[in-house]
């Protein structure tokens, strides 16, 4: 199969690439950095560098595409992020319209149903619209947990003030996932001969945010590792001071709060308490610890 994949080597485009390529398909990555032509040619791939809010470079990109792999860049930006992950959504929507690809699988996430309280998810609410709109060409929106490697920002916060912690309680149950679980799903979805728009959640653990912390801690040799609960406001201070813009610190709070209130995980317990991804919480507690120490 001819598979186009969006999200140039990052950390599901890259391990989703090695997969279908060792598969035998044919597969051209999309970056918007030409540094990175040599090292997508090294895998076995082809290359398409240009820029995902380009719709003529979409369309010459997709043409004669059997499949294409749709993900937005998780900060498109750093004002007006929402509103831009939302163009990049309808450019994407608009080329696969015009070049009649028959099979997308867009990267989604739980949480994606509400429109509010949820931060930078609220831009792929507006998306899945789009490609539900689509005729004749069927959809499988992939709902991602939360990604484990966000958990990489708060190291500074564990080395420096020796706490984990969000502007949500411990015992808040948070959908996780891994990286390398959303690729092997990603890419069953892609060779599938499916027809219509269809939903699959792909979640890796299910677990309190007490649990995340202790693994952590086990696997840092800091067992006594706290999750401790922030105010919103303090939340939002914390990652200004880090250093993160104010628009991309404000929808991680809101992020948190939804969290907090249920919000984010309302769809996935609605639809599917399924955690199929095989990376639990405790394996990717040793990448953390890796990460940690180096």
């Amino acid at each position: 199969m001819k598979i186009i994949i969006t999200g140039s080597l990052g950390n599901v485009a890259k391990p989703l690439a090695q997969q279908l390529i060792a598969e035998g398909h044919d597969i051209t990555l999309i970056s918007s950095n030409e540094s990175k032509e040599s090292e997508i040619k090294a895998l076995g791939a082809k290359s398409a560098i240009g820029s995902i809010t380009d719709l003529n470079f979409l369309v010459k990109t997709f043409e004669g595409a059997d499949a294409v792999f749709l993900m937005t860049p998780p900060n498109i930006g750093f004002e007006n992020i929402v509103k831009n992950t939302i163009n990049a959504g309808k450019n994407y929507a608009e080329a696969i319209s015009k070049t009649e690809v028959k099979r997308i699988v867009m990267l989604s996430s739980i949480g994606v149903e509400s429109p509010v309280d949820n931060g930078p998810i609220k831009g792929l609410h507006f998306i899945e619209k789009f490609y539900n709109e689509l005729e004749n060409t069927s959809v499988t929106f992939l709902r991602a947990g939360y990604f484990y490697i966000n958990f990489f920002n708060d190291i500074p916060l564990i080395k420096n003030a020796g706490i984990l912690g969000a502007n949500y309680p411990e015992n808040i149950i948070i959908p996780l996932v891994h990286p390398k679980d959303i690729a092997k799903a990603a890419a069953e979805e892609l060779i599938k001969n499916s027809e219509g728009k269809n939903i699959r959640y792909i979640v890796s653990d299910y677990r309190p945010a007490s649990e995340i912390a202790k693994a952590f801690g086990n696997a840092i040799e800091k067992p006594e590792l706290p999750w401790v609960e922030f105010k919103d406001e303090d939340s939002l201070n914390g990652m200004l001071q880090a250093g993160l813009p104010q628009e991309i610190a404000e929808l991680y709070t809101e992020m948190g709060r939804g969290l907090r209130t249920g919000v984010i995980q309302k769809d996935f317990i609605e639809h599917s308490s399924i955690t199929d991804g095989k990376i639990k919480l405790e394996e990717f507690a040793k990448e953390f610890s890796d990460k940690f120490k180096h």
